[in-house]
């Protein structure tokens, strides 16, 4: 009778850490799904086969099982703290409202170099890196607030959030950096310190998120809806097919993945959980995925299985490596 309590306890316990949520979270891959009926625009062309598609990431609580037993986590699992995705001070509500609003700043951005690419005439000029968001505990707390524009790093211009990346990326982690921000009709010099990636090793960062600041106005109208899916990096994916609803002869036949934050200058800034996301791809039997070329790029390549990667660095140059493809019968 002592040893069946036992058991029963025991299976008892199992059951609570099966079901009770833990502190950590879970990424998990999404299944990649397709732009066509997600975009809307003027004039478009009726699809045929093949079709440019996005891939997102789940993200849901772990449970206390879960988080002690590797094995248990679903194929392609990552687990993360929950500051790994919320910094202390923040909330997953405002996170989300920071996704939504860099979701919809993704998609003016992309059917601003998507219609540029097809000679339409756009009013765009991409000037400087907005503040969306400032780490605690991060050198930039308290010296930069969101809704900033920064300008400028070390008196270089910067006008996309990849010149800011780019020369920040010049020092070392723990030099100090000169920003020239912008609020209102004023500037200012800060002096900020720096501090070591915690998602890349040796990647100096003052600890702030940042989207493109510009004045956008667009000669037609583009609706692009992917409901509740949030974060900016579907923006490449998005230029490329409104490129395809309005030209054409992008996707070549094939069902193209593609992940990438699209800059207003074209360039193509990388993203995160891409073992979730070529996953996805695979599950949906892609043809090809492009990829911001780098660690994206090197990671793609570690979970990609059969799946071609394509590693791109701009939006001239994935519309250029999509043209080489053998066209699908």
């Amino acid at each position: 009778m002592v040893i069946g309590a036992g058991l029963v306890l025991g299976a008892v316990a199992l059951g609570a850490a099966w079901l009770l949520p833990s502190d950590s979270y879970l990424l998990l891959p999404d299944r990649a799904k397709p732009l066509e009926q997600k975009v809307r625009i003027q004039g478009e062309k009726d699809g045929g086969p093949g079709g440019i598609y996005y891939v997102d990431v789940i993200v849901r609580k772990a449970t206390l099982l879960e988080e002690l037993v590797s094995g248990l986590r679903p194929e392609g699992a990552d687990l993360v703290p929950a500051e790994a995705l919320v910094p202390p001070g923040s909330s997953f509500r405002e996170r989300r409202r920071q996704n939504l609003r860099q979701m919809d700043r993704s998609e003016e951005v992309a059917a601003a170099v998507a219609l540029r690419e097809l000679d339409y005439d756009v009013e765009a000029e991409p000037e400087g890196a907005l503040v969306v968001a400032v780490g605690p505990d991060t050198p930039a707390a308290g010296k930069l607030e969101p809704t900033e524009v920064i300008v400028a790093v070390d008196g270089s211009p910067v006008r996309t959030p990849n010149d800011l990346r780019r020369l920040i990326a010049k020092h070392e982690p723990g030099d100090t950096v000169r920003l020239r921000v912008r609020a209102g009709g004023a500037t200012r010099v800060v002096e900020v310190g720096t501090i070591e990636s915690p998602e890349e090793e040796g990647r100096p960062i003052v600890g702030i998120q940042v989207e493109q600041f510009a004045d956008i106005q667009l000669p037609i109208d583009v609706e692009i809806d992917l409901g509740g899916v949030g974060g900016p990096s579907a923006g490449l994916a998005f230029a490329l097919d409104v490129v395809e609803e309005l030209r054409g002869n992008v996707d070549r036949g094939l069902r193209v993945a593609v992940t990438g934050e699209l800059e207003l200058d074209g360039g193509v800034a990388p993203i995160g959980g891409v073992k979730q996301k070529v996953i996805g791809a695979r599950r949906s039997n892609a043809d090809v995925f492009l990829v911001p070329a780098g660690d994206n790029t090197v990671e793609a390549r570690r979970h990609a299985g059969d799946l071609r990667i394509i590693p791109v660095k701009s939006f001239g140059q994935a519309l250029r490596a999509l043209a080489t493809l053998p066209r699908k019968a």
